[in-house]
């Protein structure tokens, strides 16, 4: 029943029809009933009050002038030494950001990369295949294998013709 204590406190006050079966009129038979559950629906309450009476302070109207000097004040004060003062600064970028927008500096290189890229993986990668001469069909292929044997035969032919001789 506690967890169903907060459906008590948003719900509407005004209830349309008693009907013992409804969950919030089981729930309210059992706030009567309960003195712990009914003193924190109380509680819930009170608590809610304060809530609604509060008011949010108002903010300095100086308070982004001041942050935005402490920021200026961070971001350009030099470290000693040469390699701590160059790390400390980009250090120093990274965290207070910056007086100018660097996004699209990046975007460029970003866009240079992805173009470069891509020119490499498509020079590495042969797009265009390699031309093949057209292969004959097999019956021409056939045709000339039997040329070749008809010549050859001829030329058996005659060396046998000139051995008879």
């Amino acid at each position: 029943m506690k967890s169903k204590i907060p459906e008590l406190l948003f719900e509407n006050e005004v209830l349309i029809a008693e009907d013992s079966s409804t969950p919030q009129t089981v729930m309210r038979a059992h706030l009567a009933e309960c003195a712990e559950c009914r003193q924190e629906l109380d509680e819930l309450r009170s608590t809610m009050a304060l809530l609604d009476d509060w008011k949010a302070p108002e903010p300095n109207p100086y308070f982004l002038t001041r942050l935005n000097a402490r920021l200026d004040e961070e971001r350009e004060a030099a470290p000693a030494g040469w390699p701590k003062s160059w790390f400390e600064k980009l250090h120093a970028r990274l965290v207070y950001g910056s007086k100018h927008s660097l996004r699209p500096v990046a975007a460029m290189a970003l866009t240079i990369a992805v173009l470069l890229g891509g020119g490499a993986y498509l020079g590495m990668n042969d797009w265009n295949p390699p031309v093949q001469a057209p292969q004959a069909a097999a019956v021409v292929q056939d045709l000339q294998t039997l040329d070749n044997n008809a010549q050859l035969l001829d030329q058996l032919e005659a060396l046998s013709d000139q051995n008879n001789d």
